[in-house]
């Protein structure tokens, strides 16, 4: 793409469902959910069906802002370390305004402060976002009815309103204000994170008690609807600003869905897994739509992992001097334009949680073998639940190979941790 060109500074929208695995949009099978917006994005897109995350939201969303992997900067859960440069200091660097809205999660309270041995986390503006509309940062609060959000104006509680909706006008309202300008905005949703409850769709959404502890995963279809809904108002928005043409539309799931929700896809019934290395803790799904640009009706089989977004966004923007960024992540820029000669062969895992009973792992894979490190191989199409590891000797001489290079592989970042 030429630097002058029209697109040599699109605005990016980078959107990320909260605990929404791979089987819950229509577009990849799912029986159970309506999801026509985002479905609609994948036909006139990219739908990408082998993409990775984080098992558990904190490790994703550091891993994904900064692209680099756990291990070189994971400090506690609900905590991003002081001073690491994310996606949004570097497009910022670019020339972009950059806004933040819905789930911050990343300065840590209390509890997280002791277990990371003290430290604390990181604010939105010392994290590269000139505006932010926030659930979490210093305090806790209803993420749903009557949220409590930070802004850069303070902290409120907005009785009778749904969090999700206003995180959603807030983001159409700073692209209305800035439309004449290259933005970035970042949605780290709310939705589709439990306690389950119902939405604004509900009859019974002005009754709710939001101080109640409901938490139903019969709700769980409705919020997915919610959720779609929401991200066709901001694609609405962008056809009337007249931008869609000159933006970047990004969505993917932070992780697994809630071990709470079963789902069917294509006939088959699959219980998510977050918190979890299983295919049903880290497959996620991922959809990039821009109009002109990316040839409708894409499908990519590619292996993607969360480090790749931050040196896809560099490329995106022109940013000078990417290769002096420090990244773990191979930009799939080129992939959306046609390119697909340099894609990832594995994906590298280090989950060191530090949350709940979650147990810390390594691992290499690709779309059909897995190897941890302590040793244990997995068929991914004949094994997903991963309840059978297989010895060496029971695979194939060209398995054989792949598994001796993923050894090579947990060995280099092995020597690197």
């Amino acid at each position: 793409m030429a630097q002058g060109s029209e697109h040599s500074s699109p605005n990016i929208i980078l959107i990320m469902a909260d605990d929404l695995g791979y089987e819950t949009l229509g577009i990849n099978g799912s029986d159970d959910y309506q999801t026509p917006n985002l479905d609609k994005l994948a036909k006139e897109g990219m739908n990408f069906t082998q993409t990775y995350s984080m098992p558990l939201c904190t490790p994703s969303r550091v891993q994904i802002m900064t692209g680099k992997y756990n291990f070189r900067n994971y400090i506690g859960f609900g905590l991003l370390k002081p001073g690491e440069l994310t996606f949004a200091d570097y497009l910022k660097k670019s020339g972009y305004k950059t806004f933040i809205a819905g789930k911050w999660q990343l300065y840590g309270n209390s509890k997280q402060h002791e277990l990371a041995g003290g430290k604390i986390g990181t604010e939105p503006t010392d994290a590269g976002f000139d505006e932010y509309f926030l659930w979490q940062i210093k305090q806790l609060g209803s993420r749903y009815k009557d949220p409590l959000i930070s802004s850069n104006s303070g902290t409120q509680t907005y009785e009778g309103k749904f969090g999700p909706d206003l995180f959603t006008e807030q983001i159409n309202l700073f692209m209305e204000n800035n439309k004449n300008e290259p933005f970035f905005i970042y949605y780290p949703m709310v939705i589709t994170h439990d306690p389950f409850v119902p939405t604004p769709s509900n009859p019974g959404f002005a009754d709710f008690d939001a101080k109640s502890k409901t938490n139903d995963p019969i709700y769980f279809t409705e919020m997915v609807k919610y959720m779609d809904k929401l991200i066709g108002s901001i694609v609405d928005k962008t056809n009337e600003l007249g931008i869609r043409e000159n933006t970047l539309i990004l969505f993917v799931g932070d992780n697994g869905t809630d071990r709470k929700v079963t789902s069917s896809q294509l006939g088959e019934s699959i219980k998510g897994d977050k918190g979890h290395t299983t295919s049903a803790g880290t497959h996620v799904p991922f959809i990039a739509n821009w109009k002109g640009i990316i040839e409708p009706g894409s499908k990519n089989e590619s292996l993607i992992d969360f480090t790749d977004f931050l040196p896809t966004l560099l490329e995106v923007a022109h940013f000078k001097n990417p290769e002096l960024v420090p990244t773990d992540g191979l930009s799939f820029y080129p992939q959306l334009v046609g390119d697909n000669a340099n894609r990832r062969e594995w994906i590298y895992c280090y989950y060191a949680p530090n949350w709940g009973q979650f147990e810390n792992s390594t691992y290499v894979q690709d779309t059909e073998l897995k190897l941890y490190g302590d040793g244990r191989i997995y068929s991914l199409l004949e094994d997903p639940l991963e309840q059978n590891p297989l010895g060496k000797n029971d695979l194939s001489e060209k398995d054989k190979l792949k598994i001796s290079t993923f050894e090579s592989v947990l060995e280099g970042y092995e020597k690197a941790n």
